[in-house]
């Protein structure tokens, strides 16, 4: 039986959000829904020269990740562990736009930029007078690509190279403004909202070129990377995530997975018929690039539909890890960590490059943390899998993940087509939303390990017959999630170790931790909480040195600058995203928003909407 998920007795309400009345796990019908060293990033294939001179200067945040190894690392270490208890906000900075407040602030000498999530505003904030706007951009974006969002209306950030501030827009546009002055340079469209194309990853400047992925998996659109020159906007390369080698850029001898050639037709062998052309892995998430190896990594989102008995076979090159040449997009390497994939495990999740002993050996390591539960550790250098353990032990979909072939061993009982169409599996962990989600992890090269957010939820899944039609949710499952049997928190904040593939420590939260964490050196590290909590960690033990409640629900990445001799801590606030999309469209049914709401239907007694930022120093 096929069930038009946004068929004639949908509604729109009050706020224009297309409410299906359906049994459907969409928000309604419209909000559908990864002992060291730091990597040296210079040499002979050098990045955007600026950028890389930049990223070395820890008074200044140049990039959504700090630099290009995702490593989310600073130098600065005025606020430290004996003073981070005198911590206070010094300035704070209202939005003025509701919904999820991804991303976090960019710091270019005395100027902040941050954005908004949709309409997607971008200011820039004068320092020296405690954030005076100096220019607003306001994007004029038809209303409507509201419908065909995921997991909210996000924005996480925007870039800066060549004196420009580069922002994606929610309508799939890309945008160069004028850092001085905020007035468009150039524009160019990336998307077609109507085919349910948007954007809503933050942009990556690399040499020449900028890079911005699509999302829409939830949508059956065809997920691809794309390179832009930086100074006039012209298209450089395309690379899609499945389809024929020409459009997924693959050398068949020589783009290897797991130490072999692809071969030919490796994405569309997977698939049957044409339906790759749906095929989703989207491209939404963080991307690192290591200058010596002149690569770019990224990885891609889930197949489409959800159904995964509509769509035999491994659905390669859907949730996978890419390693691309910087310059023409071809592929070098990629591994793919959940094969025909039943569960939504999205593989977008931030790849974190950092230079660690592994049994004993130096490795330029990949580190990625997946939403499916298993935290990877690969050589970037040629994609060989090193690690690949549960950074949750409530993780049961899968025993563990075999180290010759790089494939999980599923567990046949948490299979969601094991029972078929309309069968509710029950207890799989973790829920779609991942033991992580896009919440970036961090690095630190003192201590050699990585500091996690995470989500400690599991869930129930009901795959549904579903048809495509452009533009429309292209889902097919009934979710509900909750927390693992017996357990009350819904989050937990980690210390990895990337090397053996093993917690250090692990701190529980009431809700998932849902904002990116900072690590500094001042042997600090923080992140924030779904209820509102700025929190900072001692980074060997993960004892709470601080706390402070901002305005709104932290779904925002922390960073941190020097100003005038002082140390900054900066973060938007501001309820959202996946999480907390029952506050954010206004959704009660505990299968709505693809399951989320019901999980987390306690956040509103904690936080309310809210976009604001907060700055914190300890002088």
């Amino acid at each position: 039986m096929i069930r038009n998920v946004c068929g004639p007795k949908s509604r729109m309400d009050q706020r224009g959000i297309n409410v299906a009345r359906f049994r459907t796990s969409l928000l309604g019908c419209s909000i559908l829904l990864g002992l060291g060293s730091a990597v040296v990033l210079g040499g002979p294939a050098a990045a955007n020269d600026e950028l890389t001179k930049l990223q070395g200067d820890a008074n200044q945040w140049v990039m959504p990740a700090g630099n290009y190894a995702n490593q989310r690392y600073s130098a600065l270490d005025k606020i430290t562990a004996d003073n981070v208890g005198k911590m206070h906000p010094v300035w704070s900075f209202s939005t003025g736009v509701l919904r999820g407040h991804e991303g976090g602030p960019l710091v270019i000498g005395n100027v902040m930029y941050l954005s908004t999530p949709f309409p997607n505003n971008v200011f820039a904030l004068d320092l020296n007078d405690n954030g005076k706007i100096l220019w607003k951009y306001e994007p004029h974006q038809d209303p409507a690509v509201i419908a065909v969002m995921c997991c909210d209306t996000v924005n996480r950030g925007v870039s800066y190279a060549d004196g420009k501030i580069f922002l994606s827009q929610a309508d799939a546009t890309l945008v160069a403004l004028d850092a001085k002055t905020g007035k468009e340079v150039w524009s160019v469209k990336n998307g077609d909202p109507a085919k349910g194309e948007t954007m809503t990853s933050a942009p990556v400047v690399v040499k020449d070129k900028v890079l911005v992925g699509i999302s829409g998996g939830e949508f059956g659109v065809q997920g691809r990377m794309t390179a832009y020159n930086i100074k006039d906007g012209k298209l450089a390369w395309k690379a899609y995530s499945v389809g024929p080698d020409d459009q997924i850029l693959f050398d068949p001898q020589k783009t290897m997975s797991l130490g072999h050639p692809v071969g030919a037709n490796s994405s569309l062998s997977t698939w049957q018929g044409e339906q790759w052309k749906n095929g989703g892995g989207s491209v939404w998430g963080w991307t690192a690039y290591d200058p010596a190896l002149n690569l770019v990594y990224y990885g891609s989102g889930n197949p489409g539909t959800w159904n995964p008995a509509q769509r035999p076979g491994d659905n390669k090159w859907s949730m996978t890890v890419f390693a691309r040449d910087a310059d023409t997009g071809v592929a070098k390497w990629v591994y793919q960590m959940t094969p025909h994939d039943e569960w939504d495990y999205d593989g977008v999740n931030e790849m974190i490059l950092a230079d660690i002993n592994v049994k004993g050996k130096p490795v330029k390591a990949l580190v990625h943390f997946d939403r499916n539960g298993f935290a990877y550790t690969l050589d970037r250098t040629n994609g060989d899998l090193l690690v690949a353990e549960k950074y949750d032990p409530a993780v049961n979909w899968a025993s563990h993940v075999d180290p010759e072939t790089g494939r999980p061993d599923v567990q046949k009982q948490y299979s969601t087509q094991a029972g078929g169409e309309d069968h509710n599996v029950k207890g799989i962990c973790p829920a779609a939303l991942g033991s992580k989600d896009q919440q970036p992890a961090s690095f630190s090269p003192k201590t050699g390990v990585f500091y996690v957010p995470t989500n400690h939820v599991c869930m129930d899944y009901e795959p549904f017959k579903v048809s495509y039609t452009a533009g429309q949710p292209f889902v097919g499952a009934t979710l509900s999630m909750f927390p693992p049997q017996g357990q009350q928190n819904l989050g937990n904040f980690i210390a990895w170790d990337a090397s053996q593939g093993k917690i250090l420590w692990s701190d529980p939260e009431t809700f998932s931790v849902w904002s990116g964490a900072l690590a500094t050196a001042g042997n600090v590290v923080f992140y924030g909480t779904l209820d509102g909590y700025l929190k900072a960690v001692d980074m060997k033990t993960g004892k709470e040195l601080y706390k402070y409640k901002t305005p709104s629900g932290i779904i925002g990445n922390i960073n941190t600058y020097m100003h005038d001799g002082h140390q900054y801590i900066a973060v938007l606030s501001g309820v959202g995203g996946w999480a907390g999309i029952g506050m954010a469209a206004g959704l009660a049914g505990d299968t709505e928003g693809l399951g989320a709401v019901g999980a987390y239907k306690q956040l509103s007694n904690y936080t309310q909407l809210g976009g604001v930022l907060s700055v914190f120093s300890v002088d």
